[in-house]
Order: C-alpha cells, then sequence, then structure tokens
C-alpha cells in the first residue's frame, strides 16, 4: 500500500479526499479547530501547508470518517483479520483451511526488517521547530496526539520483544527545558508500564523512542489490542502491505519509515507535572506528576508530514480507531470471552465509563430464567485487560432475544429497562480502579463498578408518561423523557457540603409512591434540556458524570445482606460535581474566525 504518509496525503488528493490549506495556521488553538469543524462536517483529510513557527507541514483528520479509515486499509484488512483470528486460535485453521490458508504468508512477509538506510534518519531538528499543536484552551502546552512510544525490555535488542504504544508526549509548556525534556503520560494497563518496572529494577538507561507519521498502519499498530505472540511492528506490516522498518541509532531502536523520530532516555526516579489536556471523554485531563524524558535527538524523513489529531468528546476522528478494532476483532469476542456474543464499549460515553454486552446463560436451561452466568460473565470482562477500566457494564442475555444488537444503543437499553428487577440485578464493586481520565470516582484512578444485568421476559412496558404520583420537590424540575423510560430531571446544583443530601428530600418524597413500572430509570442532572435532547448526550453526560457506588440511588432502596436494591426507579445522579475535571469548550473567537476562513476557502 502507501510507503509512508506523504504516499497516502497524495493518494487522498488524487481522490478528492484531502484538503490542502495553504495560508500561514497558527498551531496555538487554530489548526484544531479548523480539524474540529471539518471532522464535523464529515469532511476531508487536511494537509497545513504553512505551520506558523515551523518548515514542517502537518496533516490530520486522515482517519476522519469509516469510509476514509477503510479506504486506506482496502487491500489489507480482510487479510490482517484472518491473521488476528488465526493467532488468537489456532484451531481455526483445522476448522476452515481454506479461509485460512494464506494467513500463515501475510504474517511471515509482514516481519520487521532492517533498513541500513533509513529515510526516517534524513535531517535533525529541534523540539521547538516541529509544529507545535495546542488543541483546547486550557491545555499545559502542546502535545504530541499521535505518537507511536516504542520500548524495549532491558538488555534486549530483539525487535520482536519491542512494545509500541500510543501515550501521549508532552511537548512544551510547565515545568520541561524546551528541546530537553518531554513528557510522558501513561495509565493502568499499558505496556511501557511493564518495561518502566523492569528498568527500576536494572542499572541500564530507560531508553525510549516516539515515532511520528509514517504508513498510515503505524499509528493504528500503537492502539491495537493484539493477541498474545503477535507484535505491534509486525501488525503494523500486515496493514501496511509491506513490512515495517527498522534501524538502530546510537542504541535507539528507530521507525525507518516513520515522518518524524524522537530518542530520549525516561529518567527512572523523577516525575514532572503533566497536563491539563482536553482529552476524548470530552473533559480536560488534570495536571499530574509523570515521566519525564531527557531528549537526545529528534530525526526526520525528507519532506515529512506531522501527523496530528485533536481529541475531544466523542465522537472524534480516534474514533475510526475503535471502529477498525471492532471490525478485526468482533469474532473474537467468544474465544476471549466465553459465553460473551457482543461488547460496545460505547464511544458516546467515552469507551471506558459504559460498556454493553450480550452474553448467555447456557447451563442450566430448566432454572427459572434470572441472571446467572451472565454475571459471571460481566466479571470476567471486569477483570481482564482494558475491559477492566470499564465503569458500569450493561448486560442480557442473547437467548430472551437472539437478534438483540448491542451497537443499537437505545433498543439494548430499551430491552434492559423493559426486564430487570431493581431489587436483584444491581451488583456494585467498590473501591477499585477506573481509568484514570476519568475524574468521576473517589479519587485518582479510584472508583467503583456497576454490573447491571437482566434476563427473563420483559416485566414492564416503557411509556414516555410522567407518573402523576411524582412530586418534583425544591430544586427539581424540567422532567423530559431521553426516550420511553429514561426520565431526566434537572437538579439543584450539587454543592461540595450539601451535595448528596439535596437528593434524600426528592428520592423520600417518592418513596412507595413510583414503582419501575412507571418508570425505571431517573437521571438526576444539571440541564434536562440537553441531556434529552439525543441519545448520545444522555449516555455521554450519565455515564462520565457518575460514580456507581455514590451516584446510582433508587426510591425506596434497602441493603440485604450487603446486597443492595431499590424497589422503585433507579436514579443517577449525573450532575457535575465539584472534584470533576472541568469540560472542554472551545475559544469562540479563534472559532468563529475559523468559521469564516473555511467559508472563504469553500467559497
Amino acid at each position: 500500500m502507501y510507503p509512508s504518509m506523504r504516499a497516502a496525503a497524495e493518494d487522498l488528493e488524487r481522490t478528492g479526499q484531502l484538503l490542502r490549506i495553504t495560508e500561514e495556521v497558527d498551531p496555538d488553538l487554530e489548526m484544531a479547530e479548523i480539524h474540529r469543524q471539518v471532522f464535523a462536517d464529515r469532511g476531508p483529510a487536511l494537509l497545513f501547508e504553512r505551520v506558523k513557527g515551523s518548515p514542517f507541514q502537518a496533516i490530520s483528520n486522515i482517519y476522519g470518517t469509516y469510509a476514509r479509515t477503510e479506504y486506506l486499509f482496502r487491500n489489507t484488512l480482510p487479510k490482517v483479520k484472518k491473521v488476528v483470528e488465526l493467532k488468537a486460535d489456532p484451531a481455526n485453521f483445522a476448522k476452515n483451511p481454506l479461509r485460512y490458508a494464506s494467513a500463515p504468508f501475510t504474517a511471515v512477509t509482514a516481519l520487521p526488517r532492517r533498513h541500513l538506510r533509513p529515510a526516517a534518519l534524513y535531517g535533525r531538528t529541534t523540539v521547538d521547530q516541529l509544529p507545535l499543536v495546542k488543541s483546547w484552551p486550557m491545555d499545559g502546552g502542546a502535545f504530541v496526539t499521535l505518537p507511536q512510544v516504542c520500548t524495549l525490555p532491558p538488555g534486549s535488542r530483539k525487535v520482536m520483544q519491542s512494545n509500541i504504544g500510543m501515550y501521549r508526549i508532552q511537548l512544551t509548556g510547565n515545568d520541561y527545558v524546551m528541546n530537553k525534556e518531554v513528557g510522558l503520560h501513561y495509565q493502568l494497563h499499558r505496556g511501557i508500564g511493564v518495561h518502566h518496572t523492569q528498568y527500576n529494577q536494572s542499572d541500564e538507561p530507560f531508553r525510549c523512542s516516539v515515532f511520528v507519521g509514517g504508513p498510515p498502519s503505524h499509528a493504528f499498530c500503537a492502539i491495537m489490542p493484539l493477541p498474545e505472540g503477535l507484535s505491534e511492528m509486525t501488525f503494523a506490516g500486515m496493514l501496511a502491505g509491506r513490512r515495517f522498518g527498522y534501524a538502530w541509532k546510537n542504541g535507539h531502536l528507530i521507525s525507518a519509515d516513520a515522518d518524524f523520530v524522537l530518542v530520549g532516555t525516561i529518567r527512572k526516579g523523577e516525575k514532572k507535572p503533566e497536563g491539563p489536556f482536553g482529552d476524548h471523554l470530552g473533559y480536560y485531563s488534570l495536571q499530574h506528576d509523570f515521566p519525564v524524558m531527557d531528549v537526545e535527538a529528534v530525526y526526520h524523513r525528507k519532506d515529512p508530514l506531522w501527523h496530528f489529531t485533536v481529541v475531544g468528546r466523542p465522537p472524534a476522528e480516534d474514533s475510526s480507531f475503535g471502529y477498525l478494532i471492532h471490525k478485526i476483532v468482533k469474532d473474537l469476542t467468544p474465544q476471549e470471552f466465553p459465553g460473551i456474543r457482543q461488547i460496545n464499549a460505547v464511544d458516546e460515553a467515552g469507551v471506558h465509563p459504559l460498556l454493553l454486552a450480550v452474553g448467555s446463560e447456557r447451563y442450566m436451561p430448566f432454572r427459572e430464567r434470572v441472571p446467572e452466568e451472565i454475571i459471571t460473565q460481566a466479571n470476567r470482562i471486569l477483570g481482564s485487560g482494558q475491559t477492566s477500566l470499564a465503569k458500569y457494564c450493561l448486560i442480557a442475555a442473547d437467548e430472551d432475544d437472539p437478534k438483540l444488537d448491542a451497537d443499537d444503543q437505545p433498543a439494548f437499553f430499551r430491552h434492559l429497562l423493559e426486564r430487570f428487577d431493581p431489587t436483584r440485578d444491581l451488583h456494585f464493586q467498590t473501591r477499585t480502579t477506573i481509568d484514570t481520565l476519568d475524574y468521576s470516582g473517589s479519587g485518582w484512578n479510584a472508583g467503583s463498578k456497576l454490573i447491571w444485568a437482566c434476563r427473563g421476559e420483559a416485566r414492564r412496558e416503557l411509556t414516555e408518561s410522567v407518573p402523576t404520583e411524582l412530586e418534583l420537590t425544591e430544586g427539581y424540575a424540567n422532567a423530559r423523557f431521553v426516550v420511553a423510560g429514561i426520565l431526566a430531571i434537572k437538579g439543584p446544583a450539587f454543592e461540595e457540603e450539601t451535595g448528596y443530601a439535596d437528593l434524600e428530600p426528592f428520592l423520600e418524597a417518592n418513596a412507595g409512591k413510583i414503582t419501575t413500572d412507571d418508570l425505571p430509570l431517573i437521571v438526576i442532572c444539571d440541564d434536562s434540556t440537553f441531556l434529552s435532547a439525543d441519545f448520545s448526550n444522555f449516555v455521554w453526560a450519565t455515564f462520565t458524570r457518575s460514580n456507581p457506588s455514590h451516584d446510582v440511588h433508587g426510591m425506596d432502596s434497602f441493603t440485604e445482606f450487603k446486597h443492595w436494591g431499590c424497589r422503585g426507579p433507579v436514579v443517577i445522579d449525573a450532575r457535575v460535581k465539584p472534584w470533576h475535571a472541568p469540560g472542554l469548550k472551545v475559544d469562540e473567537e479563534v472559532a468563529s474566525r475559523v468559521k469564516q476562513k473555511l467559508a472563504d476557502m469553500i467559497n
């Protein structure tokens, strides 16, 4: 396919899928705002020819639509899917040898290859000469938003043992010394963290290389959850249709085809403040201490393109990564999670806050149809790798509706709300870990989880009629249905001292009067008009702004032998709390200027 990012850009331009921005653009907020507005209109990839303060061009939005993402990998995606399926379960070959006959050849011909004259070492530059893209007004500086961060275990020069992950890099701001230091942000369950632990126990310097650009498959390989034994380099080679080129430079592993390469050494015992950063949940991740890397050199290829994206409340360009992952691994779900037919990590909710799953009850068909095995399956999901960061796991049994589709969010919620028993089907896990970027919990990385299960025939018919008995106590108003069965109510602003106590009068006033047959789910929020306007608003605001142990309540609730339940509606408090991270807001002056600039370009 494409030997470089420039080749991909030229192909997109030939096929009418790329727009050149020829006038000078400021990387401080303006480039990001152009990207956001073009993405929102499902527009083309963007090539910025003149970046203020930099001699280098930049490119973004190449994955801006699912169709364009599939186009970039149109010749290789089916082959890659077969290899991943076979690697996850070699028995597939015996079951269907014709389907998988080409898979071993695909994998072998994609093995990394050493380059003696790597394109990425054409020239040298410094950090301050790069396109220093700042995406949001409160960001702590400029960031690399599509980095491929490469490390090896101590003592190893075996490229197949490398870890390549997408961990954001802060280039400027805070206490970083320009051109000498950059910050690295990596979270729980990341491969680089394993290497960091190993280097802490070793006398070796912790060398690190950061690649930017290269063929479009290279950025994707850095976020792809791969089966054991399949390296990111091999995967990138398969998806690119050409072997991943590598080289060595002063002890550092280099991507031969990258547009830019930053190399350095991560300090083992020192951290520096990193952030804030406008992140993919739609809020800022706040400033925290993270590892720092001493920059030794910055290399670039001839005529390079600085590849970047802009993250924020989903959907965004990086939503295409989730889409592509799903296409590749969806058939592997039953192997990774026995009994599970489908999982949807809901992109509109920021991925980790909300998982929808369709499981199965296989072992005791003669018993009463209540959630049994699907609870075990949900616990398996919450105990495995990246899915362990999920906060809400809603799971249904496929026997109740074999056509149930977790990707159809309104239909899934309707199915669950028609069937669940609030006295039985809510299972909490408290004082555990949640996503680093989720500030709804009780501390950094700390929060709770909820398994919400359903099985059996429909218990109730969902309506959009507000029960006449519902009493809106002082401070509660503007009851609006999101869809049948889900009612949004505006509550009083949450104050540190009184916030949770504010809810008690409302719950007590309605206890015993409202049942789940009347109304199964109520969401208390700051703006019920916003939350009810669109289903994506509902999943985003509800599940990013609530911590199950603290914010899931119920009318006529009880605790019985440490099991919590309620006899009336489940009530989720999705108001913004004082400890939540601030939401992302664009600079209105920049947005207005960009809107006019884009209109002038089109005209």
